[in-house]
């Protein structure tokens, strides 16, 4: 590492690259990068870091590099610069192995790092936002790699921190999906591992959902074995049934009484949820976050075991949650309509996601229409979770659809549409199909839906930007 001055990211827009290469900048590298011209929320951020970005895949961009790191995204291994940069015996790593080497201390030459990570099918960015907001609030100067754009209780969703610990976000996606199908979490050794859920996805990867719980239990086991702790929702089927003979080193958090840390009491106040946390049978503490919905207090309550593990004082962690006001995409108020509609937006891509997500809204606007814009993501999540998709909508009093947000890494599939899922969605709900978000948009303008209306943009494409499109 003494001889790397220079770090190049390939698809340095994706929501996992732009925040390790603000940790470069900001530990003193020269940074650039390249991707498509294309808008992504990550942008903002790139231009406050004052990172070069080029657009394009150029072999030249590669002159004074270093280091290059790659996504599995623009052909992985196969994009022209990463090409380039094997012929040039360029030193080339993926982002799933940067972030494990970030953490290790292996890119930053410090090696008094603990790691946390946090895994799992939902609520991996919340959580992992928690943990730094909490730390960052009680002056512990973590470093982070949060899967976003812009988070209001931090800097950014990188950051290059002087503090012992380092938070990351552990996707069970592979390294590199043609060549290297390790799943990413397995780069990263943490002192601590959270695990939110396990549900199937990522098809593409995963054949069968009893291969993805493999991936998750190798993960787990590697935890344990280097002595690591596991702090795991106990209420989760698929979790419960891997930690059912291990008890040492590990910490359960859930709704159920027989885990370690119970969630109860569970209310929806004017300034978010309040919450009151149990262990060992005795209240501890109450929490109150400025967020939404039942699974956000399951979050946080992940994020508060973690802080009690820290030794971190109790009123540290209570105003440490407070302190956090969301993040970017995740029931996001985005503004209203000049006719009165307020917009929201939502990172929700699975149908899990998609229910509670539209769960959390209703219960906070019970006399609302709420209009709910689905854009899915990739052709295999559709096909495979078709059923649950055309079920998940049930707290929405109208739904639109938007064509398939197709996966970079996936080729075209005209066996599943989005024309078909309204089609099976119509049978028990209102629904309507617009193929282009500008569509999408053009309704919404001629409609000019009311105050009694929310409106609420959902999917991991780009769909959030029709928000931003109707907004007054």
């Amino acid at each position: 590492m003494e001889k790397v001055k220079h770090m190049h990211f390939v698809g340095i827009k994706g929501v996992g690259m732009t925040p390790l290469a603000v940790i470069a900048k900001e530990a003193g590298f020269r940074v650039s990068g390249c991707d498509t011209p294309e808008i992504y929320i990550t942008d903002e951020l790139l231009q406050k870091s004052g990172i070069e970005v080029f657009h394009e895949f150029n072999e030249s961009h590669l002159a004074g590099v270093d280091l290059l790191i790659t996504t599995g995204a623009h052909g992985g291994f196969d994009n022209p610069e990463v090409k380039a940069a094997k012929e040039k015996n360029i030193p080339i790593l993926t982002q799933g192995e940067a972030v494990g080497y970030y953490m290790s201390g292996e890119l930053s030459n410090r090696h008094d790092l603990e790691g946390v990570s946090v895994a799992g099918c939902h609520g991996k960015t919340t959580t992992t936002a928690m943990i730094a907001t909490m730390l960052q609030d009680a002056g512990k100067d973590p470093s982070y790699v949060i899967g976003t754009g812009r988070i209001p209780s931090l800097s950014g969703s990188g950051h290059y921190g002087k503090g012992r610990y380092f938070i990351a976000e552990a996707d069970e996606y592979a390294t590199e999906p043609t060549y290297d199908k390790t799943p990413k979490f397995l780069w990263q050794h943490p002192s601590i591992a959270v695990i939110t859920n396990i549900e199937y996805d990522h098809p593409d990867l995963y054949p069968t959902f009893a291969s993805l719980v493999e991936a998750y239990k190798s993960f787990i086991v590697q935890v344990l074995e280097s002595d690591g702790q596991v702090v795991a929702c106990g209420d989760d089927k698929e979790i419960q049934h891997i930690l059912k003979n291990t008890k040492k080193n590990v910490i359960t958090y859930g709704f159920h009484s027989d885990n370690d840390y119970v969630l109860s009491s569970v209310e929806s106040v004017v300034e978010g949820m309040k919450f009151r946390v149990a262990t060992k049978g005795k209240t501890i503490a109450t929490i109150t976050i400025p967020i939404l919905g039942k699974h956000n207090c399951l979050n946080a309550l992940g994020a508060f075991v973690v802080g009690h593990i820290m030794h971190m004082e109790l009123e540290e962690i209570k105003k440490g949650l407070h302190a956090f006001r969301g993040t970017k995409r995740r029931l996001e108020y985005v503004g209203k309509m000049k006719s009165g509609a307020a917009v929201f937006d939502d990172y929700a891509h699975h149908p899990t996601e998609i229910r509670k997500t539209l769960a959390t809204v209703r219960e906070r606007y019970k006399d609302k229409n709420i209009v709910s814009i689905f854009q899915p993501h990739t052709f295999s999540r559709t096909k495979l979770l078709f059923e649950d998709f055309s079920s998940s909508f049930s707290d929405a009093s109208f739904v639109i659809l938007a064509d398939i947000y197709p996966s970079k890494r996936e080729p075209f599939d005209a066996f599943v549409s989005s024309k078909y899922l309204a089609q099976a969605v119509s049978l028990v709900q209102q629904v309507l199909y617009l193929p282009k978000l500008s569509d999408v948009v053009q309704y919404l303008r001629e409609k000019q839906f009311g105050s009694d209306t929310i409106i609420l943009t959902m999917g991991a494409g780009d769909v959030y930007q029709i928000a931003y499109e109707i907004i007054d």
